[in-house]
């Protein structure tokens, strides 16, 4: 069951928020990123062709593990470890200040106004996660072992050495990032909680979970299937360009419409499943970490 919440100073709020987000990043990263790194490989090849190219997602699966080893499976899980906290932190937080701001104004239904906070909340997560964004493609686009890649750290200094904060730094994709993370946040949002309105809560605590997670699932299904044209995006823009030295892919739509024109309309779904496997279940972790920590805090602070 809900927990009421009790009134509370907006700073008890977003420290309530911050822990609580911070806590549903973190677990949902650490079960789910495999999938994440299969995800970005699947967006970053370009076919038959492409030296690397896998096959499925079991094929995929095999060539990682026996070329790599089995910590190459957490590439890159550094920089997204670091930046859950704050990430859901502001994710949730602002998720529940333009929800009270647009429901406020009183001249949006309740269904709009979930689905515009939650659009609000991923632009606003998106700027704060894409300098992360592209250290972790980077990390997760090279082949070699594990023990032979660089550090976090010095991946981050060669990019800001290189390339600064610019288009081509830590501030590459951005465009990108906003069209995934917002378009995402607006369905994940919007469905998670009209559809958990509309379906009653139950009084077994069991069946109550299952409940919030089933919806969650759909929740994040529903939200990569619609925004994994930008992810697609975002993994090339950021991930090795075909040619070394030649930048082909620097803007999000022009993107998109070149991954079309070249390689066909289902090439802006590749890394479809494996992002479904994880942001299905992810996002219904997600949630559920995400209240049930707010709702402990709530009781016992």
């Amino acid at each position: 069951m809900a927990v009421e919440t009790k009134q509370r100073s907006v700073t008890q709020l977003a420290a309530m928020q911050f822990v609580a987000g911070g806590c549903a990043g973190f677990v949902e990263v650490s079960i789910m990123h495999p999938l994440d790194l299969i995800k970005t490989r699947f967006q970053i090849q370009r076919g038959p062709g492409d030296p690397h190219h896998y096959t499925s997602l079991a094929d995929c699966f095999r060539k990682i593990y026996r070329t790599e080893g089995f910590l190459a499976f957490y590439k890159g899980i550094l920089p997204p470890l670091l930046a859950e906290t704050p990430k859901r932190a502001t994710k949730f937080f602002t998720f529940e200040r333009y929800k009270n701001v647009l429901a406020y104004s009183g001249y949006l239904p309740q269904s709009w106004v979930f689905a515009l906070a939650g659009l609000g909340s991923g632009l606003t997560e998106a700027v704060v996660i894409n300098p992360f964004e592209v250290i972790k493609v980077k990390l997760q686009a090279e082949r070699n072992q594990f023990k032979e890649q660089k550090s976090t750290y010095a991946t981050a200094r060669e990019i800001l050495r290189k390339h600064g904060f610019g288009s081509q730094g830590l501030g590459k994709g951005m465009t990108s990032t906003l069209g995934r993370h917002g378009v995402f946040n607006m369905v994940y949002f919007g469905f998670y909680h009209n559809i958990k309105g509309i379906i009653p809560e139950n009084e077994d605590p069991t069946l109550e979970i299952l409940r919030r997670f089933t919806i969650g699932v759909m929740s994040g299904i529903l939200g990569s299937v619609i925004n994994i044209p930008f992810d697609v995006a975002k993994s090339r823009i950021q991930g090795p360009q075909p040619v070394p030295g030649e930048i082909k892919y620097r803007k999000c739509f022009a993107t998109i419409a070149t991954v079309y024109r070249e390689e066909g309309f289902f090439a802006l779904y590749k890394g479809l499943l494996p992002k479904i496997l994880r942001l299905g279940p992810g996002g219904a972790i997600m949630f559920l970490v995400y209240e049930h920590v707010f709702d402990w805090l709530n009781v016992h602070y």
